[in-house]
């Protein structure tokens, strides 16, 4: 069985840490890049309803449309 890498957090040999003025910085755009995200996680009944992304955007903007056609009484 093999063995797995080292997760030790330490610069290659050929890399000083120098290199690197602003500090090397684990995980620095995560935040941006989940709060820019448009991904939506299906549950699994309501996915075996849609076999793609096409069915869902078709779905999704008949009830926007079927929405903007309703009459909202007070």
């Amino acid at each position: 069985m093999k063995k797995g890498k080292s997760t030790k957090d330490t610069l290659r040999s050929e890399y000083k840490p120098s290199d690197f003025p602003g500090g090397l910085v684990r995980g620095k755009y995560a935040a941006m890049v989940a709060a820019s995200s448009n991904i939506a996680v299906l549950e699994p009944d309501v996915a075996t309803a849609f076999p793609n992304s096409d069915a869902v955007n078709d779905a999704l903007r008949t009830i926007l449309q079927a929405a903007k056609h309703m009459v909202v009484h007070p």
